[in-house]
């Protein structure tokens, strides 16, 4: 079977890579290697027709999984204060309870 290698700068994070490679597990084996300045993700499709949709599969992944973190790290601070105020709540109503 053919190797499909694909490259990044280091301005993409390997976690995302990792999240990628294990979403495209039933599909393509992946070996992630940074060197240098480089990331190279070096896939091995389990079939051979496949090599050209695995490429494109596996990109679009990464995108996917950048943008989830981009989404995360944007709403982090408003969920954190809806989890503050739900635990708050929380144990005013515990406190309430408890005392009446």
């Amino acid at each position: 079977m053919t190797e499909i290698v694909v490259e990044f700068g280091l301005s993409q994070s390997v976690g995302a890579l990792q999240e990628a490679a294990y979403r495209l597990i039933g599909e393509a084996s992946c070996h992630i290697d940074t060197t240098g300045e480089r990331h190279i993700c070096r896939l091995t499709p389990k079939r051979a027709d496949a090599e050209e949709a695995i490429r494109a599969r596996f990109l679009d992944l990464i995108t996917d999984e950048n943008l989830r973190d981009k989404v995360a790290a944007q709403t982090a601070p408003i969920r954190n204060v809806i989890v503050a105020l739900a635990f708050g709540a929380l144990a005013r109503e515990r406190d309430g309870s408890g005392s009446g």
